[in-house]
């Protein structure tokens, strides 16, 4: 971020915001509607999309009365026209129609598709210079030197949602970046942190999902579980503060209290502490430049008793040293990580493979495709397409066996 976004923290508040949601239905789209139903006066819901729950996005446009309202799944276009007659609230379906809602003039836009598929609408919503609070982690991790050269182009605002970087943001001195020696990610460790490599041979999907500290969807849920989520957020910081590899750290804190910190050359430390609840790093971006009350609960220092820390195993999860191997040898190997972990993710979830086959088709995709300079968004869709196709063939050797 430069010091022109830096600035942009002092520029006057509208006393409503426009606001689009990407997502809507999804775990971050959801929490986003419940802190905008609790201060309706300050908030206009625009746009609406969703992939596929059709049920959810109609109840959600009833309440919020938005001007658009997207459902991406084409087969489900007539169910959600049907529902929402007599409403005067636009109705359109599919993948460009999506694009077209983050294009609707609105001041804020939460992006939280879930992996590649909310890069297109993040995209979009940065050429018209909007104000984007983005979950999806995808759209920097696959294209991020793109991405923050169109945000830099176009005057668009990029607000992290996600609690580590959202954590960063705001303990981060932008005018003297110089003085920071290090950032460092927490990670909670996920469902299978005291687990043996042996018994994650076994561990289901119901396991995996069940998160010991956050409430979130399926993926996420999943990639915490192989600490993938972690992987990938150091790339998103890597772009995001523009900090090179070896000055972004990772220490498990199982507690969340703690959601990331800042060293500086002098050795302070800074933290930004909240309970584990994602409504917090939310608001913060819904309310941003100002601060908005949540229903998170407030710390109680003297129940929480005691935080621990320890170094992540990353033998035992190695999802960290991928992270760091794509971004050595950069151009498109990011992008061709991420494609083939949602592959290897989504059949985990089929229950077509094991848990620890999911690293084993991240690894073998990372290593067995060539590294092109990501140049522009053709060359980056034809990466994910290969990447995906190359994880698609593990599978297949994987069930063989």
């Amino acid at each position: 971020m430069s010091s022109e976004a830096t600035a942009k923290k002092l520029a006057p508040v509208k006393s409503r915001k426009r606001v689009t949601i990407l997502g809507s239905t999804g775990s971050v789209g959801c929490q986003t509607i419940d802190l905008i139903e609790r201060a309706p006066e300050k908030f206009d819901v625009v746009a609406l999309t969703a992939h596929k729950n059709v049920e959810k996005l109609i109840e959600q446009a009833k309440r919020l009365k938005p001007e658009l309202v997207v459902i991406g799944d084409e087969s489900q276009h007539a169910a959600l026209k049907a529902a929402l007659a007599g409403t005067n609230i636009a109705v359109a379906a599919g993948a460009q129609a999506i694009i077209e809602a983050a294009q609707v003039d609105s001041d804020w836009v939460m992006s939280a598709i879930v992996g590649a598929a909310g890069l297109p609408g993040t995209l979009a919503a940065a050429r018209r210079g909007a104000t984007i609070a983005f979950a999806n982690k995808e759209t920097l991790v696959c294209a991020g030197p793109l991405m923050m050269k169109l945000v830099a182009e176009c005057g668009a605002q990029l607000l992290p949602v996600d609690s580590e970087h959202n954590a960063i943001w705001q303990v981060f001195d932008f005018e003297r970046r110089d003085a920071i020696s290090r950032l460092i990610l927490t990670a909670s460790g996920g469902p299978f942190r005291t687990r043996s490599r042996e018994e994650m041979k076994t561990m289901t999907p119901e396991q995996a999902i069940k998160h010991p500290v956050w409430n979130m969807g399926a993926k996420i849920s999943i990639d915490s579980a192989t600490l993938m989520n972690k992987a990938l957020e150091v790339i998103e910081a890597h772009f995001l503060f523009a900090m090179p590899s070896e000055k972004i750290d990772v220490i498990v804190h199982p507690q969340s209290v703690i959601h990331s910190m800042v060293e500086y050359e002098d050795g302070s430390v800074l933290a930004q502490l909240g309970s584990p609840d994602m409504r917090t790093p939310i608001g913060y971006c819904l309310a941003w430049p100002q601060r908005m009350e949540t229903p998170a609960a407030k710390l109680d220092f003297a129940k929480l008793g005691q935080l621990t820390f320890e170094a992540p195993d990353v033998v035992k999860f190695p999802a960290l040293r991928f992270a760091r191997e794509a971004m050595a040898k950069g151009g498109t190997s990011p992008a061709t990580l991420n494609a083939a972990n949602e592959v290897a993710v989504q059949a985990f979830l089929d229950k077509r493979i094991g848990f620890l086959d999911i690293e084993r088709v991240n690894e073998e995709t990372l290593n067995g495709l060539p590294v092109a300079a990501l140049t522009d968004l053709d060359t980056l869709h034809e990466a994910d397409q290969a990447a995906r196709r190359f994880a698609g063939e593990c599978l297949t050797k994987l069930s063989a066996r």
